[in-house]
């Protein structure tokens, strides 16, 4: 095993969840922690103050401060339809909801209009903005989409979006000879063989998810690179048989190996293949992406 493989297996064995790697991925408790905050939610008509305080455990536990916290509460209601388009937010009611202070509401409100989920105007105060305003690319809107009502939307439209993304950046990576990234893609694929062999699925997703990403930066088109985002998200909240290529088993490994050895002899078109075989469609996606054929 490589020392970046046999460095990688040890951090990840090292901590309970959410570590940092090589690829300083981000990483949530998602399962547990969500579900703890969305049974925590009640609607936003609520009149006890305890919505904050339990806001404020579930979010201290993933690490997140009070503002960061805020941003996730107030995200949450959004995206799952408790604060509806075009309800008022009065920041003054939202600092006693939440038992915070005025700066912890006007930052937290003004990221969440970065995220296009709210708007601000003189005379007329924050507001929810419709759907077709939100910035559906943000992570954070991806995960609060992925573990809300929207979720089997969420989760197809994140497989369409890759069926979309990495065979063409399979492709392309193909044919820029980046020795040194092809390089760290042979060891992920070492890393989940190992992990897959430990039985460690920790570890293996999180090798994946570099993989992933690594491939995405080897295609050498940085638009394309801005959407990777996509793809991490896409394998941080898959959970369902959207993707099954963050399953460990030896087709799915097999298939990694594809591409590496397509890029290593530039064969881009075997590449493509190989990214194509690799992602597993939801039966929901087969109307609109089509089964991959084997060549």
């Amino acid at each position: 095993m490589s020392t970046l493989a046999h460095t990688m297996m040890t951090a990840a064995r090292s901590a309970d969840s959410g570590l940092a790697g090589p690829g300083e991925l981000d990483r949530y408790p998602y399962s547990e922690a969500l579900a703890g905050d969305r049974a925590a939610a009640r609607p936003w008509g609520g009149s006890d103050s305890e919505l904050g305080r339990a806001s404020r455990r579930g979010a201290a536990s993933r690490g997140r401060g009070l503002h960061g916290q805020l941003v996730q509460q107030l995200g949450q209601m959004i995206v799952s339809g408790d604060l509806g388009a075009d309800r008022p937010l009065v920041p003054e009611e939202i600092g006693q909801r939440f038992e915070v202070s005025r700066t912890v509401v006007r930052e937290s409100l003004r990221v969440l209009e970065a995220k296009g989920l709210v708007s601000a105007r003189p005379n007329v105060g924050t507001r929810v903005r419709p759907v077709s305003d939100w910035n559906l690319l943000d992570p954070d809107i991806i995960e609060w989409r992925a573990f809300g009502p929207q979720r089997d939307d969420q989760r197809r439209e994140l497989a369409e979006l890759r069926w979309t993304i990495e065979p063409l950046a399979a492709r392309l990576a193909a044919g820029h000879g980046r020795e040194d990234l092809q390089q760290r893609l042979g060891d992920m694929v070492e890393i989940m063989g190992h992990a897959m062999g430990q039985g460690d699925a920790i570890t293996f997703s999180r090798a994946d998810a570099e993989f992933h990403a690594l491939l995405i930066q080897a295609a050498g088109n940085r638009m394309l690179e801005h959407l990777s985002g996509i793809v991490s998200a896409a394998l941080h909240v898959s959970g369902g048989p959207v993707t099954g290529c963050d399953r460990p088993g030896e087709a799915s490994l097999a298939h990694h190996a594809r591409i590496v050895d397509a890029l290593a002899s530039g064969d881009s078109a075997a590449a493509e293949s190989a990214m194509r075989q690799l992602l597993v469609v939801h039966p929901d996606v087969e109307r609109v992406v089509p089964a991959p054929r084997e060549h």
